[in-house]
């Protein structure tokens, strides 16, 4: 990809499979990653595997507590140099029907899924725009574009983080600031997996998922980084404001 070689990204959630995934693309394309993630012990497992010292940083933080994001984005710039791409990546969801869920899971699924990419946006889109320049690329969920039965609050989130994409989109433009949402569909990380342990009813989503995905296999999480490297390049220069989904053709739309 043209312009990723130096940059430096940083990549929240990047201690899961999807998330090591992206960042080991990026260290790929010659960028300087930065591994932000709530379990700092994986993120710098993560981090060893990557190899090179001097292009790899770690931020033990929880992206749902604005004052620590901004410590961290502060810790990241210092070590690396400014953020040119910001890759929101972190999520968490629980299998459960809507009229089963309590507040407690709704708020935790609330501040994750919505409040904490809104706190990474805000860190780091300031600073962005002081510079005049940058890109983010926000991994949301086709549950945000289509739905996902038992999985109400987590679609909301998901929606409302592509509608904020979009908004942001525009309000940066002029800013040089651009802004992307990759949609994976149905993909094989622990958290879909965690269905499994949700007794009859999420074994019966988990197996539909799989049987419905048209190319006959869920996702794996080496099949995201490659659009979010894209969004993230200079290939995609006059891309703002766009939803991609990665789902084997499970969701069209055109």
């Amino acid at each position: 990809m043209k312009g990723l070689k130096d940059k430096v990204v940083a990549v929240t959630g990047a201690a899961g499979g999807m998330g090591a995934a992206i960042c080991q693309r990026f260290v790929e394309e010659g960028a300087r990653v930065a591994l932000l993630d709530v379990d700092g012990d994986r993120a710098r497992q993560v981090a060893a595997r990557l190899g090179n010292d001097a292009a790899v940083h770690v931020e033990a933080v929880d992206i749902t507590d604005l004052a620590a994001v901004e410590a961290a984005i502060s810790r990241v710039e210092q070590t690396l140099g400014p953020i040119n791409v910001l890759v929101n990546n972190a999520g968490w969801d629980r299998f459960r029907r809507f009229l089963d869920t309590d507040e407690a899971l709704r708020d935790k699924v609330i501040s994750i899924n919505l409040h904490g990419p809104l706190n990474m946006h805000f860190a780091v889109l300031r600073r962005m725009s002081e510079r005049g320049g940058g890109c983010v690329v926000t991994v949301a969920s086709d549950a945000g574009r289509v739905g996902s039965s038992g999985q109400a609050v987590y679609s909301a989130c998901k929606g409302g983080v592509i509608a904020f994409t979009k908004t942001m989109a525009r309000e940066m433009m002029r800013k040089g600031v651009r802004l992307n949402c990759v949609c994976p569909g149905p993909t094989d990380t622990p958290m879909l997996r965690a269905f499994l342990d949700e007794g009859d009813q999420g074994r019966k989503v988990f197996d539909a998922l799989q049987k419905a995905v048209p190319m006959g296999r869920l996702g794996r999480p080496e099949d995201v980084p490659g659009i979010i490297a894209f969004l993230a390049s200079e290939d995609a220069a006059f891309m703002t404001g766009q939803v991609i989904s990665v789902s084997g053709g499970l969701t069209m739309h055109g």
